[in-house]
């Protein structure tokens, strides 16, 4: 039995899950794509919290990326979020792509977030 595709990703992701955790030391950096935006968060499994968070919707990144395509701004993301963990001392992170493609945004965003300095 073939899955709707919203299902489909988050089978696929609960299988992720499963195998990655992201840990004080070593974070783990989530995206989520939706059809006009993408998001990014570096979040630390073992306290629960949400260390540091990007989007396409954040002041700076709007007027950015503004008439640019999807990929080229999630790309902007990736360096966005690269720099705030940065700030923090953040330099390793375990990367959740959200049961998505590594392809095109998602792709964009994690080479973006490794040319800022993320090691994953």
């Amino acid at each position: 039995m073939k899955l709707a595709p919203p299902q489909a990703r988050l089978r696929r992701h609960r299988r992720l899950r499963a195998k990655i955790h992201g840990t004080g030391e070593r974070p783990r950096l989530v995206v989520f794509r939706s059809l006009c935006h993408i998001y990014a968060q570096v979040v630390d499994d073992e306290k629960g919290h949400t260390l540091a968070a990007a989007s396409t919707l954040d002041p700076p990144l709007v007027g950015e990326g503004k008439g640019k395509s999807k990929t080229v701004q999630a790309a902007l993301v990736g360096k966005r979020i690269a720099e705030e963990a940065q700030k923090l001392g953040i330099t390793g992170v375990v990367f959740d792509r959200g049961g998505y493609k590594y392809h095109g945004r998602v792709k964009s965003l994690a080479e973006a977030a490794r040319g800022g300095g993320l090691k994953f």
